[in-house]
C-alpha cells in the first residue's frame, strides 16, 4: 500500500511539473531543447518515484543490495541489451543542444521532405506535404546528412541601381562608388545592364539583419549620388 501510494504522489507531482513546464512559450530552438529537458526530467522523476516505492518493500530492499552487489555486470548486460535505445536517447539531448534541426523546420531526409513536428526522447516525428508522420531513430538524424532550409543567416544584403549614361565614363562612375563598400565585409559593385543609352550599377552591401537593410539601401542611395555627381556623372 506504501509502495502504490508512493508511485501514486510520484506520478501526480510528474504531471502537474509537467503541465507547468509546457505552458511557457518559447523561440523554435529554445523550445527543441525545452521539450527534450522536459520529457527527461518527468521520466527521472517517474523512474526515481518507482524505485524509491520499491525500496519500501523489504523483500525488495534485500534483493536491491544483492543486486547493487553485482550491479556491475548487470550494468554490462544492460548496457550491452539497450545499446540502441540509449544511443537514440544520448543522440536526441545532442539534437537538442546542437540542434541541426528544430521544432517547426522544413527538412529534407532520405529524400522525403516534411516539418519536424515533435522531437521526443528517442525518436523524432516529421509531418510530410501528404500529412504522413515518419518517425526517425534519434540516431539517424544525428548520424545522417539532413537538408535543413530553415536555418538561415540572419545576415541580409542591401542593393541599391543606379543608372549611367553612356555618354559618361562608366570606369570612372564605378571607381567614384568604390569607396561606399570598401568596409563591408560582402560589399559589391557591378555593371548589372549595359542598354542603348545607359549603364545599370548594382551597389551591394551587407546588412546585420532585416531591419537595418532599408536604412542602408537609403545611405547608398544618397551617397552614390553625392559622389556621381562630383565626379561629373550627374547633372
Amino acid at each position: 500500500m506504501v509502495a502504490g501510494v508512493v508511485i501514486g504522489v510520484t506520478l501526480i507531482a510528474a504531471r502537474l511539473i509537467d503541465r507547468r513546464m509546457v505552458r511557457r512559450e518559447l523561440a523554435p530552438e529554445s523550445m527543441t531543447r525545452y521539450r527534450v529537458l522536459r520529457r527527461s526530467v518527468t521520466a527521472s522523476i517517474v523512474a526515481l518515484g518507482i524505485l524509491s516505492a520499491l525500496l519500501v518493500i523489504p523483500q525488495v530492499r534485500a534483493v536491491a543490495g544483492a543486486i547493487l552487489a553485482s550491479g556491475a555486470v548487470i550494468g554490462l548486460v544492460v548496457g550491452f541489451a539497450a545499446q540502441r535505445t540509449l544511443g537514440n536517447f544520448i543522440a536526441g539531448l545532442l539534437i537538442a543542444f546542437t540542434q541541426p534541426l528544430r521544432i517547426g523546420d522544413v527538412v529534407e531526409i532520405d529524400d522525403e521532405e516534411g516539418v519536424v513536428e515533435e522531437i521526443a526522447l528517442t525518436y523524432t516525428f516529421i509531418r510530410t506535404r501528404d500529412d504522413v508522420r515518419l518517425v526517425i531513430p534519434n540516431e539517424k538524424l544525428a548520424s545522417d546528412t539532413i537538408k535543413n532550409a530553415s536555418i538561415v543567416s540572419r545576415e541580409k544584403l542591401a542593393q541599391v541601381t543606379l543608372n549611367v549614361p553612356l555618354d559618361k565614363d562608366l570606369s570612372a562612375a564605378v571607381d567614384a562608388l568604390r569607396p561606399l563598400i570598401a568596409e563591408a565585409p560582402r560589399g559589391a559593385i557591378l555593371v548589372s545592364d549595359l542598354g542603348a543609352d545607359k549603364a545599370v550599377v548594382t551597389v551591394r552591401a551587407s546588412a546585420d539583419d532585416a531591419t537595418e537593410v532599408e536604412r542602408l539601401e537609403s545611405d547608398l542611395r544618397l551617397q552614390a549620388h553625392e559622389r556621381l555627381r562630383a565626379a561629373g556623372v550627374l547633372a
